[in-house]
């Protein structure tokens, strides 16, 4: 599932091919159907996304929320449109590009009020500049709940996801096991920056790098990452490997029903 940095990423380019025209919207699977007639010919005022949701804010109080889930996709190019291949859920068209979504968890038209409940339901989103850490901070300390699990409730911290949660806590030197109320205001406080460090890196970059200058490739003269996720890690995906660190052999397992990587080590 994509990460909230990749949501971020895909605001800003719809933004920038769409915002400001008017649109024509359609859905050739027909699943959209509806939704797609509520918004066509209408102006999209703006694109926003909020952790793992994105919205296209049309004229009329109308915004298309997206939730791409484990296997929606985007895809957008040049006019004139191509010929839809495949279960397209929904198609956009402007003045001179167009854009198709394939295979999302949601994609539906919701009002303001519909778009405010959605929200009421997130933790605060590192990449967003309004984002208020703070309540996040107090959910975690009243829970008894691993950490790891909490970076990973969406409604604690909106965005986050495995790369991310299992990077920030190996550089906080946290085992993934702690409970979230032995972490401290101090401790949430610097585990906030550094989430929001990396994600905002996330956005630039277009893929996720969590390592520190003194271990790249080029300065541990060892062999780049070889990995479809792209960047330099820690310890996501590499269990029996050494640690870049400590040279211990990163460990695997599951936690919460997702995917766990931590040193048994700097992680002690």
């Amino acid at each position: 599932m994509p990460e909230g940095h990749t949501i971020h990423r895909l605001a800003s380019r719809h933004r920038e091919l769409f915002a400001g025209r008017r649109l024509a919207v359609a859905s050739p699977q027909g699943r959209f159907a509806a939704g797609a007639s509520a918004v066509t010919g209408r102006f999209l005022r703006d694109t926003e996304a909020y952790g793992k949701h994105l919205f296209h804010h049309f004229e009329g109080d109308r915004s298309v929320h997206v939730h791409l889930g484990l296997y929606g996709k985007f895809a957008d190019g040049e006019l004139p449109l191509p010929e839809p291949v495949g279960q397209v859920r929904m198609r956009m068209a402007g003045d001179t590009h167009w854009l198709e979504l394939r295979g999302p968890t949601a994609c539906e038209v919701l009002d303001p009020e519909q778009i405010d409940r959605l929200r009421s339901r997130l933790g605060a989103d590192p990449l967003r500049d309004d984002a208020d850490p703070g309540p996040s901070g107090a959910k975690i300390r009243s829970s008894t709940k691993p950490v790891f699990a909490l970076l990973l409730d969406q409604s604690v911290v909106a965005g986050c996801g495995l790369i991310f949660a299992n990077e920030v806590l190996f550089r906080a030197g946290l085992a993934p096991t702690t409970p979230g109320r032995l972490i401290g205001p101090e401790q949430w406080d610097e585990l906030w920056a550094d989430l929001r460090a990396l994600m905002k890196e996330g956005v630039a970059r277009g893929r996720i790098d969590t390592v520190h200058t003194e271990h790249t490739p080029e300065a541990m003269q060892r062999a780049p990452r070889v990995d479809r996720h792209g960047g330099e890690v820690y310890v996501y995906r590499r269990p029996g490997q050494p640690c870049l660190v400590c040279g211990t052999a990163v460990a695997a397992g599951s936690l919460a029903a997702r995917n766990l990587f931590w040193c048994p080590v700097c992680q002690s």
